[in-house]
């Protein structure tokens, strides 16, 4: 019995209902007390010419209300969208978890409340006659304002949030982050990390992937400690909460953990701030997404994503490459990281578009044209993994095809993939 009030307790407090019910509650309370006000003044509040008379507050009101239906149900629909994309894409079991997301509640309660409170304004609207101004609930409809302003703001924060929870990254982190909780929960434990009896490693506090590290703050704190730190975890890289973050190379007393902390920002998605390598990352997803079906879905959007990586590796070919070693102005060495190289970029770049692009012409022609490119552009000791990847490309091509005029078409080189360059 016990175990069933619970359970209906808890759905009750999930639903996607319950705080949309509760705003419109507070919504009849807000406009009960703010007709009382008027009523209690007189009608007098507020000045007409600061509300308006009786016929433009009526046109006013019946605008509000209508537009809040129309948001109510603007919302409502975007919710349904959302989970319908994520049970497609994702999975269908995270459909609980985006019906419980709190700010779609809030907006539609906000909504509806508004929409309850204009309509209970409306009818202590009196237009009155020739011998009676009629009079208007200023108070009311004052609310009415803040309320619709309230609702406009609402509104284009939820546009922003609901397109933030389409990310892949942030439905991954709504499991993690609530299976995370309940290991807590369940397997509950006091006990410090054998980690955390080390001064030599500063620990990370929380769990994601290292996106932004402010060097001249890293090296200001090593220094003033006198010692040097090693970043463990590169740059997009995930590390868990608990996790070492940095091994310390010294003394490690006199170091300020907090500003080593606020130096290094680590968030749940890698983004485009310093990462060259995620913005790489994401053209290989692209070009390999275009080519997820059998034989091919979409091989001219997988050349167009290798245009860009071509581009981004000509760029990257005759660059000078940092060592991951930060000294201070002394010339004392005192922060090194992990750092992509040149042939850390180039596998990056082709080796999963060339396993999963061989058997398309077009596609193997345009690596074969980016790679030819490189090697001609790329000073002589960057050109060895080029040719590797080149070989490998033209084994895979053997592989692919049957009839060696189609493979002699594919190891072509051409910039449009099978176009007026055909070779």
């Amino acid at each position: 019995m016990e175990i069933s009030v619970y359970k209906q307790f808890r759905n009750v407090m999930t639903s996607l209902w319950l705080v949309p019910v509760l705003c419109v509650l507070l919504g009849i309370g807000i406009s009960f007390t703010t007709i009382a006000i008027d009523r209690a003044t007189g009608f007098r509040a507020l000045p007409e010419d600061l509300v308006g008379g009786p016929e433009a507050a009526l046109e006013i009101l019946t605008t509000v209300a209508a537009s809040m239906v129309n948001l109510t149900v603007l919302v409502l629909t975007i919710v349904l969208v959302v989970v319908q994309l994520a049970m497609g894409q994702f999975s269908p079991r995270i459909v609980q978890r985006l019906l419980r997301d709190r700010p779609s509640q809030l907006a539609i309660g906000l909504f509806v409340a508004t929409f309850v409170h204009t309509l209970l304004t409306i009818r202590e609207v009196d237009v009155g006659d020739a011998d009676d101004p009629g009079h208007v609930p200023g108070v009311a409809i004052a609310t009415t304002f803040v309320l619709s302003l309230a609702s406009i703001a609402v509104l284009v924060v939820y546009i922003h949030h609901i397109g933030q929870a389409l990310r892949v990254s942030a439905l991954v982190e709504i499991a993690g982050d609530n299976t995370r909780k309940l290991v807590n929960e369940v397997y509950p434990n006091e006990a410090p990390m054998p980690a955390d009896a080390d001064p030599g490693f500063v620990l990370a506090e929380e769990s994601g992937a290292v996106t932004l590290i402010r060097y001249d703050k890293l090296v200001e704190a090593a220094q003033r400690a006198d010692c040097t730190l090693e970043l463990i975890p590169a740059l997009g890289e995930f590390i868990p909460a608990g996790g070492r973050l940095f091994q310390v190379r010294g003394n490690p007393e006199r170091l300020d953990r907090s500003a080593v902390h606020r130096s290094v920002v680590i968030r749940f998605e890698r983004t485009l701030e310093q990462d060259v390598s995620y913005g790489v990352r994401l053209l290989v997803d692209m070009a390999i997404r275009a080519l997820a079906d059998a034989p091919w879905q979409d091989p001219t959007t997988a050349v167009q994503a290798i245009d860009r990586i071509h581009d981004c590796l000509r760029e990257l070919a005759q660059r000078e490459f940092p060592d991951g070693h930060h000294v201070d102005a002394s010339g004392e060495l005192r922060l090194v990281e992990k750092v992509m190289s040149w042939d850390d970029y180039v596998t990056l770049a082709f080796t999963e578009v060339r396993l999963a692009g061989a058997g398309s012409p077009q596609v193997a022609r345009r690596l074969n044209s980016a790679i030819d490119d490189l090697l001609a552009f790329a000073p002589e000791d960057r050109r060895p993994v080029l040719e590797e990847q080149r070989d490998l490309l033209r084994a895979a091509i053997e592989r692919s095809y049957g009839d060696e005029r189609d493979a002699a078409l594919a190891a072509g080189s051409d910039r449009s993939g099978i176009g007026a360059s055909r070779q």
